[in-house]
C-alpha cells in the first residue's frame, strides 16, 4: 500500500474514525484504525467497537492499493504531530514508513484479516434530513437517554417516522424528551432504538449546514451517511414506553416563563445543591412568579422568578439538574409550563410558534417540615 495526501485531511479522517474505536478490547485489531487504500483515490478509515462502527473516507493519491490496521491513538499522535504539508504512507508486509517534510517513523501495522467487517445494513427503510437539524434534534433529547442497564431499551433514542415527520423521544424514568421535525419519508410508518452512546457520536459528526444525512434502517442495524463518513450502529430491541400515553396534555396550570431567566433563577438556587448535599427545589406557582426555595446542611436559598399566569399557589418539588438540563435544551425564548397537581409531571412546550419539542419533568416529593 502506498498513498500520499493532505495531513490536515487525514487527521480529520482520523479524529473521526477513532471515535469507534475500542479503548480494551480482547481482539487486538479493534484498538486499532483499518486503512484501505483503493485504485479510485480513495483511502478509508475504520474504527469499530463491536457496537458502533466509524467509516471515513479520504481523497489521496493512490500509487499502490492495499490495507492493514494501525494503533489508533499513536497514529493519531504521529499525524497530529507532522508539519501541515503532504504526508507520505507506504507499507510493505505490515512495515509501515510516514513520513511529512522532514519527519519520518516506521511502524508494525497488524493483519487487515484479524479486523472484523462492519455489519451490512440491508435497507428496509429509510430517511433524509438536514445535519443541522438531526444534530438540533440529538442535542435536544440527548440528556433524557438512561444511563440505567437494567433496562437496555430505555439506554437509546427512539425514532419514530410517520405522517407528523421525524420524532426523537428520550426517557430514563425521570424525565422525557421529544422532538419533531417534519420529514419527507417515502416508506410509511417506521421506528427503531438507536443506543445513546452511537447517537453522540453522530451528533459530533454532524456539521452546521444543511448537507443531507441518509439514514438507512435495517433488520438490527441503522447505518447514517453523514458527507464521506458512515457510521453503522446496532439496534435495541425491546419495548420501549409507550410515551403517547405516558404525557398528560390536559392540565389546567400554565404559565409562560422566559426560559433563560428561570434557567438563571434555578442555577442560583442550586448552588448550594451538590451530589453529596441532595435537595429538591420546592416551588410555589403564584400569580406572575414562581417562588423557589432549597436548604441543604450549608444553607438555604431563595430566588424569584416573573412569569405570566396563576399557578394557584401549587406546590411543587422538583430534582435542580432535570429542570436545568430541560430548559437549557429549549430553544426558544419563552417557554411554557404545563401543571396539575405535586405529583404529577410538569410538562415544557414552546410558548410561542410549532410545537416542535416537549420536555417532561417528574416532580420530587416534599417532605412536610421542608
Amino acid at each position: 500500500m502506498k498513498f500520499s495526501c493532505e495531513k490536515a485531511l487525514l487527521q480529520s479522517a482520523i479524529l473521526t474514525a477513532s471515535r469507534a474505536v475500542s479503548t480494551k478490547s480482547t481482539i487486538p485489531a479493534l484498538e486499532g484504525l483499518l486503512l484501505e487504500a483503493e485504485d479510485s483515490g480513495t483511502v478509508y478509515l475504520t474504527g469499530y467497537n463491536q457496537e458502533t462502527g466509524i467509516r471515513s473516507a479520504v481523497q489521496a493519491d493512490v500509487t499502490e492499493a492495499g490495507s492493514m490496521v494501525l494503533p489508533a491513538r499513536l497514529f493519531g499522535e504521529i499525524v497530529r504531530k507532522m508539519a501541515d504539508d503532504t504526508l507520505l504512507f507506504q507499507e510493505d508486509k505490515l512495515k509501515v514508513h510516514i513520513s511529512c517534510g522532514m519527519s519520518e517513523f516506521d511502524l508494525m501495522g497488524i493483519d487487515p484479516e484479524d479486523f472484523p467487517e462492519l455489519p451490512t445494513v440491508e435497507y428496509q427503510n429509510s430517511l433524509d434530513i438536514q445535519e443541522q437539524t438531526l444534530r438540533s434534534m440529538i442535542g435536544q433529547t440527548l440528556f433524557a437517554v438512561s444511563l440505567d442497564e437494567s433496562r437496555p431499551i430505555h439506554t437509546g433514542t427512539l425514532f419514530v417516522a410517520d405522517d407528523e415527520g421525524l420524532t426523537l423521544v428520550a426517557v430514563d424514568g425521570f424525565r422525557l424528551a421529544l422532538r419533531r421535525e417534519k420529514v419527507e419519508q417515502k416508506n410509511g410508518s417506521f421506528e427503531f432504538v438507536v443506543p445513546g452512546s452511537s447517537l453522540a457520536e453522530v451528533e459530533k459528526i454532524c456539521r452546521e449546514t444543511d448537507e443531507i444525512v441518509n439514514i438507512h434502517q435495517g433488520s438490527r442495524h441503522v447505518l447514517f451517511k453523514i458527507g464521506s463518513t458512515i457510521l453503522i450502529t446496532r439496534r435495541l430491541e425491546g419495548e420501549f414506553l409507550a410515551w403517547r400515553q405516558a404525557i398528560p396534555r390536559n392540565n389546567p396550570v400554565k404559565i409562560t416563563a422566559d426560559t433563560r431567566q428561570l434557567l438563571s433563577c434555578i442555577e442560583r438556587v442550586s448552588l448550594i445543591v451538590s451530589e453529596k448535599l441532595k435537595s429538591p427545589l420546592r416551588c410555589v406557582l403564584k400569580d406572575g412568579e414562581i417562588d423557589i426555595t432549597t436548604k441543604t446542611a450549608i444553607g438555604n436559598a431563595h430566588d424569584c422568578c416573573p412569569v405570566e399566569g396563576d399557578g394557584g399557589g401549587l406546590e411543587i418539588g422538583f430534582n435542580n439538574k432535570y429542570m436545568m438540563d430541560a430548559l437549557k435544551a429549549a430553544s426558544v425564548e419563552k417557554v411554557t409550563l404545563e401543571l396539575s397537581s405535586p405529583i404529577t409531571p410538569c410538562i415544557i412546550v414552546p410558548a410561542e410558534g410549532e410545537e416542535n419539542f416537549l420536555f417532561m419533568v417528574l416532580p420530587v416529593r416534599l417532605k412536610a417540615d421542608y
